[in-house]
């Protein structure tokens, strides 16, 4: 116990967070909680660091992200760049501020997304910088007490080994925080960022139908303004969204967890959508990477999707919407063996991959076009001839291409009177 009050004391005088500060002082004071704290460490892998908000090495904190902030430019070195981007969580954007200072500090170039937005659009902004590295500071569906930490590079994919380990060693090696050189001259940039965004995802092979009625979910997180604006810049009617999950919230206070997935979640947008008389209802999770949908049955009801099945339908849609031989698609070795048969029977190329989309954008051999992969989780990513514009995944062009699928599909009538795709 004195060697972990030893560590909290270190810890406290480095840390330069009041409310960390004040939740460590009152665990010095009554010696609870310091072994769970102290005794262990978040572990930085190619997912990146991810874990509960409060203080310690156990914990997302301001120290724990200076420390990986300098650890990644370390690995990078003076004179690269990095674009940092956040979500609406707790501490997201004090967290993306310290690591453009500390990465500014350091000899790089930072640049920071404008305000909290999806995790795809930081992916993007990597390649259309032509930054070395991307920080994504989200938890994605994690509960509201969590915070993460992701690292990209300079493809605009996540990091695979052994990059991570080189990175994690990095981070090891930094000493106090308050010793680290701060910077001050990131450069903020500008609403041009997104529309850069948005003008790739206006190359998705979307089709020429647009009549298809949808109501949507961000789940409070930061999907709702950019899916507004992508779906009136490719010419698509409004989504109507569900009024009480629509502004970012990081306690997300409707749902139990913020995962389109779990029972529940999508309980408030499948009421609007039957109120609506929608033909689709589609979520974001938070960080709005993935794509829940819901379909209306014809009895009455509705039913959600699984991931697989979204899957196999964008495959479909995406292999009906690009031409050539040399294309490519790919999935997990976890999720369902359809595309493998789609594949065929459009006489493209497939391939398989460990799961997570840092491995499917590392699958293929040279001269095969990724237009189109996916995990079973609800995440996809899909491109057009000229390829994909997010090369990790991303839930604001899939729920454009699920929108353009139910556009195209032929109508019927419903008994119970409604029209809708089938």
């Amino acid at each position: 116990m004195e060697s972990y009050r030893e560590q909290a004391r270190e810890w406290l005088a480095q840390d330069p967070d009041p409310e960390t500060r004040a939740e460590l002082s009152a665990l010095l004071a009554n010696g609870a909680g310091l072994a769970e704290r102290f005794g262990a460490k978040l572990e930085f892998g190619t997912a990146g660091l991810r874990g509960e908000l409060g203080a310690g090495p156990n914990r997302m904190n301001r120290v724990t992200v200076m420390r990986a902030a300098a650890g990644l430019a370390t690995v990078l070195g003076a004179g690269a760049s990095v674009v940092i981007g956040y979500d609406a969580r707790h501490g997201s954007a004090r967290f993306a501020e310290d690591t453009a200072a500390v990465a500014t500090g350091a000899g790089l170039t930072a640049w920071l997304l404008p305000e909290p937005l999806p995790t795809p659009m930081l992916a993007h902004a990597v390649r259309h910088l032509g930054a070395d590295a991307g920080v994504m500071v989200t938890a994605s569906h994690n509960p509201a007490r969590d915070n993460g930490y992701k690292v990209y590079w300079g493809d605009g994919a996540q990091i695979v080994p052994p990059l991570d380990t080189r990175i994690s060693a990095a981070i090891d090696a930094v000493g106090r925080v308050d010793e680290l050189p701060i910077g001050t001259g990131w450069t903020v940039l500008g609403d041009d960022i997104v529309e850069a965004y948005l003008a790739s995802l206006s190359r998705l092979p979307l089709g020429d139908d647009r009549d298809v009625a949808i109501a949507y979910t961000p789940l409070h997180g930061v999907g709702r303004d950019v899916v507004l604006r992508a779906f009136a810049r490719a010419g698509f009617p409004p989504p109507t969204v569900v009024t009480e999950q629509a502004a970012p919230d990081p306690d997300f206070p409707t749902v139990a967890f913020p995962n389109p997935e779990e029972p529940g979640a999508m309980d408030l947008a499948l009421a609007l959508g039957a109120a609506t008389g929608a033909d689709l209802v589609l979520a974001n999770d938070p960080d709005a990477d993935r794509c829940a949908v819901g379909v209306p049955l014809p009895a009455g009801g509705w039913r959600l999707l699984t991931g697989d099945e979204v899957g196999g339908l964008l495959a479909e849609h995406v292999l009906r919407h690009t031409y050539g031989p040399d294309r490519l698609v790919v999935t997990t070795i976890v999720s369902s063996t359809q595309l493998r048969k789609i594949a065929a029977h459009h006489d493209v190329r497939f391939a398989e991959s460990l799961t997570g989309f840092k491995w499917i954008m590392k699958a293929g051999s040279p001269g095969e076009r990724l237009v189109y992969g996916y995990e079973e989780a609800l995440g996809y990513s899909l491109g057009g001839d000229e390829g994909l514009p997010v090369h990790d995944k991303d839930g604001i062009g899939a729920a454009l291409a699920v929108a353009a699928a139910a556009a195209s599909t032929p109508r019927r009538n419903c008994p119970s009177g409604s029209t809708t795709p089938h």
